[in-house]
């Protein structure tokens, strides 16, 4: 814990993250006019234009026709994004991203992102001791440092007055992507109250549910790493198939329960202290309203205490194994009924078993959001559990399986009639900078990033040995210190042997001196070796 606190008082001191809205971008100014092109501090220009790292310019969105699963048009803010709030945004040029074109595109660092460098995501239970005080601290900080660039909305472009009033938040850096998750989620407000359309998610039920995510947790990691300083951070993973219980709710970990109420998280855990955002939305829409990121409470978790009726319990290797041998993307109407539909299946919504739509219970995916039995039960507000990305980066991993193994063509991803959101050319809501579907139906090599189970064999030898000897390391100083006792306690013994071994000869040469025989003298010597639901209790 006293490193813990060293490496988060360490970390406060360096430069805070940036996502979302930039706060230049946050103005009625910038509303008005619907650019958001701030300027890179590198140089002083827009986009950083004078460097060569980008353009600003005009957004266009593709017109080709969604699916039918929301019927309106020109009431939610999120269509045809980003559209409503900017028309002009930074278009980056070479190996360079970001809202201004100061960072670097996945799998590039340096100052220039001249560097090409893979990073690796382990299995959570692979990281030494060191790297796990890492997450955690990493991931408290993040929930507790406010972001002084980036907010988040609070209100609707309308109920901005079309831009004149902006209502905007402060949020940490961890909030803001639960605000995100909440946002992408949310319920289409039609106007006034108890007056919503839950049909529609832009970042779920459809084919950009796994390039979304994908962006999601590559965004996450981004940001902390430029949060702490550590270019060397990856989002570890939870390998949950055949699981029985939630393995990594420990103290050392995520949380264990707490002993006075299981559906807390022990005191002996730094996320017992956290509040959760954006967890009540079926408050949001009975009173027609956005989460505003104001706190709501503790985070909750009682794992396997979940209703057996909407999900059995953990996914299995087999339930894997056969969504991973679905060849189909998506198929059909490309929601929650898609049959035979290697994202749909992934998601939950098929029948890992069948492969038919539409499932009477959920299973992979959803069906852990189930089993957590509390804050992950929310889709808007799972976010506020860090067991989320865990999960998620392990459904990534199986995305990434079923890429390499079918090696889909781009084409094959939708580029008309998904739900809203969803076909390939749409940007992702609600990111700034702006990615589309598309663009992440690729492998993540391409990307910059791997999964350490993925590795060939002799690659995941080396990495094994590598994490091994990362222990060893941080054993060190109590091999050392033990060593340093065997060595005395060794000398003690030899300068005892030496002297036993001088008496015993003076005596038999007494012997020898009395005797005609000489006596035999034997010595023994012995060692030792060593809802996606509501909670229910």
């Amino acid at each position: 814990m006293r490193l813990l606190a060293l490496i988060s008082l360490f970390i406060q001191f360096l430069t805070p993250t940036f996502q979302q809205f930039p706060r230049q971008c946050a103005t009625t100014e910038a509303l008005l006019s619907k650019e958001c092109c701030p300027v890179w501090e590198g140089d002083g220009s827009a986009c950083g234009a004078r460097s060569g790292r980008g353009v600003c310019q005009d957004v266009v969105v593709s017109e080709e026709p969604n699916g039918p699963q929301y019927p309106f048009e020109g009431l939610d803010d999120r269509e045809r994004w980003p559209l409503v709030f900017y028309n002009r945004t930074c278009r980056c040029l070479q190996n360079y991203m970001g809202h201004n074109c100061g960072d670097c595109r996945f799998g590039h660092f340096g100052p220039n992102c001249a560097e090409r460098r893979e990073s690796v995501r382990k299995e959570v239970f692979q990281l030494s001791t060191t790297e796990r005080q890492k997450l955690i601290s990493y991931l408290n900080l993040a929930k507790n440092t406010i972001s002084q660039d980036y907010v988040i909305a609070t209100g609707t472009y309308l109920e901005m007055n079309n831009g004149t009033n902006p209502l905007f938040r402060n949020v940490s850096v961890y909030d803001l992507f639960v605000w995100m998750h909440y946002y992408v989620s949310r319920h289409a407000m039609l106007g006034g109250t108890n007056n919503v359309w839950r049909g529609v998610d832009f970042g779920h039920w459809a084919p950009g549910f796994l390039p979304w995510h994908r962006v999601f947790l590559l965004r996450w990691e981004h940001e902390i790493r430029k949060l702490t300083g550590d270019f060397t951070f990856t989002i570890p993973y939870w390998d949950w198939r055949d699981a029985q219980e939630c393995e990594v709710c420990t103290d050392d970990l995520v949380g264990s329960q707490s002993r006075l109420n299981p559906n807390l998280i022990s005191p002996a855990s730094v996320f017992s202290s956290w509040k959760v955002i954006c967890s009540r939305a079926p408050e949001y829409s009975l009173n027609g309203v956005l989460c505003d990121g104001r706190e709501e409470g503790p985070l909750l978790r009682n794992p396997g205490k979940h209703d057996r009726n909407l999900a059995s319990g953990l996914p299995t290797s087999a339930e894997v194994d056969f969504t991973l041998g679905l060849s189909q993307y998506d198929t059909g109407p490309m929601d929650r009924t898609a049959n035979m539909s290697f994202r749909n299946t992934l998601e939950g919504f098929g029948d890992p078993r069948t492969g038919l739509g539409n499932s009477p219970k959920l299973g992979m995916h959803a069906a852990l959001h189930v089993f957590m039995n509390g804050s992950m039960t929310s889709v808007q507000g799972s976010a506020n559990d860090p067991v989320f990305l865990l999960h998620h980066a392990f459904v990534d991993s199986i995305y990434e399986q079923w890429l390499r193994r079918h090696q889909p063509e781009r084409s094959h991803y939708p580029t008309a009639n998904a739900p809203i959101g969803h076909n390939s050319e749409y940007y992702m809501a609600p990111f700034l900078p702006l990615y589309r579907n598309g663009d992440y139906f690729l492998s993540s090599k391409d990307m910059g990033y791997e999964y350490s189970y993925l590795r060939d064999p002799g690659q995941q030898f080396v990495d094994n040995v590598a994490s091994y000897l990362e222990q060893v390391k941080g054993l060190w100083p109590w091999l050392l210190g033990a060593a340093l006792l065997g060595a005395v306690c060794s000398a003690a013994l030899a300068v005892g042997l030496a002297k036993a071994g001088r008496s015993a000869l003076r005596r038999r040469r007494r012997n020898q001196s009395s005797e005609k025989q000489p006596l035999i003298i034997s010595t023994d010597t012995e060692g030792s070796s060593s809802s996606y639901r509501t909670m229910r209790p």
